[in-house]
This record gives structure tokens, sequence and C-alpha cells, in this order.
């Protein structure tokens, strides 16, 4: 004889399908890949936009940029303003070696941001300051911090710098 089961809440059997599929879940949850999305400057933070907007799901989207004006409009799940003392919020000023002393300024936020992951993709655009200035010291402490280090940048059009 074949026993009926119902669907009603508090049916042992559903219980104890809910309660395996929170262990599978857990297991599964530990062995996923943690990715992480960095966008950096003005042009990461559009990438990072863009992502959100066509709905790409499974990593965490961080927002890093010396232009806090910039970084309050990027839709991001974490955002650091790189270089608070250096640049005040007001940007690189097109100038990579400001950007890079930024990221160098804020370098223990940073690898907080970064810690625990397995892959970071690093995005920006290479023709402004912060961006320019700041991936190459991103990309050094992902590196350090063990992650696999992906970049993706844009280069700009002549007339853009």
């Amino acid at each position: 004889m074949v026993q009926e089961y119902s669907r009603k809440d508090g049916d042992p059997y559903l219980s104890e399908v809910k309660e395996v599929d929170r262990e599978l879940a857990e297991i599964l949850k530990k062995q996923s890949t943690r990715i992480k999305v960095v966008g950096i400057g003005g042009g990461g933070g559009n990438s990072l936009n863009r992502m959100r907007e066509i709905g790409i799901k499974g990593g965490e989207l961080i927002a890093m940029n010396t232009d806090a004006q910039d970084l309050l409009y990027t839709n991001a799940d974490q955002k650091v303003l790189l270089g608070k003392e250096l640049t005040q919020g007001l940007g690189a000023g097109s100038n990579p070696k400001i950007g890079e002393e930024a990221a160098k300024e804020s370098e223990s936020e940073i690898k907080k941001k970064l810690s625990g992951s397995d892959m970071i993709f690093i995005t920006c655009g290479m023709g402004g300051g912060t961006g320019t200035g700041a991936a190459p010291v991103v990309s050094s402490i992902a590196k350090k911090l063990g992650a696999l280090t992906i970049g993706v940048v844009t280069m700009p059009f002549t007339i853009e710098g």
C-alpha cells in the first residue's frame, strides 16, 4: 500500500525535506566560488551600473572612485571613496599619479572589501586618472590576497585622452 503525504505544513515528510534542503544549501554555499567585481573610476562605475541594469547575478559589485559625487550615483553593493585625504572626494583630475596615490592611501579599506574572494574582476577605463592609476594598485592587493585576478579595461578613443 502506498502512503500518501499531504503537502500541509506540519507534515513530517515535508519538514524532513526542508531540513535536507537547508543542509544541501549550506554545503553548496561553502563550496561556491566567491566572486567580486570591482569597478574603478568613472568608467568602472559605468560598467557596474550596466551590470546591475541588465541583472547580472553571482558576484558582489564594489565601486571604487576618487570622485564622491560619481560614487554616490553608482549602483553597487559596496563603495569605497579612494584617497579621502588626498582628493577630498573631488576626483583625480585625469592624473593617474593621483589615482595611484589615492588607492595606496585607501589600501586597508580595499583589503577589507576584497578579502575572502576567490576571483576578482577589475573593470575600469584607461582614459582618466582614477582607473588608470588605481587599477594596478587594486589588482596588486587582490593578487596578494590570493584571488584569481582578471582585468577588463577600455581604452579611450584618441580624442578622449
